[in-house]
């Protein structure tokens, strides 16, 4: 994938095109082979896409907890990390409460006091958190920053809507390939260590297995864990 960034309009300026638009950001939001690398382009393509955005970042949902990824200046990644520390906030509420929230200016709005204070603080005043989210799951939320307050009118929202639908497809997409490389090292690596149980103790591919998962469920480690030790501690002697 390019880092193409897609201008669609600035403050002010008329969307006239949501065809043209939807089909801009679903060519800029191929999946990577891991989630990080995606969420980058997302970021990049969100400050570029969405009328009135000046800074954007993804909060990423994972094992029940949230983290800024890719955030496109030290602002963001300041103002998310106190989002998730204050549970409180635009992007918190559009995981857990409902999809969509546009704020028009924090600093007088009553929904969330202490992180307004903090965003306020920071310059940035108004605010778009959108749920990214498949028909399966939850992934975490898009946020965007502007400094002025009423950046963000019904057309950016839509624009965000769409913008939010394809960057959850990619994201879903990034992080099942992510997840099927993770299994198939796993896999590869616990072949190694069978492999090494077979020459040193004269079993078979079960038996060794079998002495691999009694070794995990002894020291109650995960089996690839297991298998890496013994993996990595055959190399060191070799």
């Amino acid at each position: 994938m390019t880092d193409q960034v897609v201008h669609v309009a600035g403050p002010g300026e008329p969307v006239n095109d949501l065809t043209a638009v939807l089909s801009k950001i679903a060519r800029t939001l191929e999946p990577e082979d891991d989630v990080d690398t995606t969420v980058a382009h997302i970021v990049a393509a969100a400050a570029g896409t969405v009328p009135g955005t000046d800074e954007a970042g993804v909060s990423l949902l994972d094992q029940g907890k949230m983290r800024s990824v890719a955030p496109s200046s030290d602002v963001v990644a300041y103002l998310d990390d106190w989002q998730h520390r204050l549970g409180e906030g635009p992007c918190v509420d559009a995981v857990f409460e409902r999809p969509a929230y546009r704020v028009d200016d924090i600093s007088t709005d009553p929904r969330w006091p202490r992180f307004g204070a903090k965003a306020a603080e920071a310059g940035m005043l108004s605010i778009i958190g959108f749920r990214l989210f498949t028909d399966s799951t939850t992934i975490g939320a898009l946020n965007l920053y502007a400094r002025r307050a009423n950046a963000f009118d019904e057309d950016a929202e839509r624009i965000c809507e769409l913008f939010a639908a394809h960057a959850a497809v990619a994201l879903a997409g990034s992080k099942g390939i992510e997840q099927l490389q993770v299994a198939l090292r796993t896999r590869d690596v616990i072949g190694m260590a069978k492999g090494i149980l077979m020459e040193r103790h004269g079993v078979d591919a079960d038996r060794a297995f079998e002495l691999l998962v009694a070794a995990s469920q002894h020291a109650n480690v995960k089996l690839r864990d297991v298998a890496s030790w013994l993996v990595d501690g055959s190399s060191r002697r070799t």
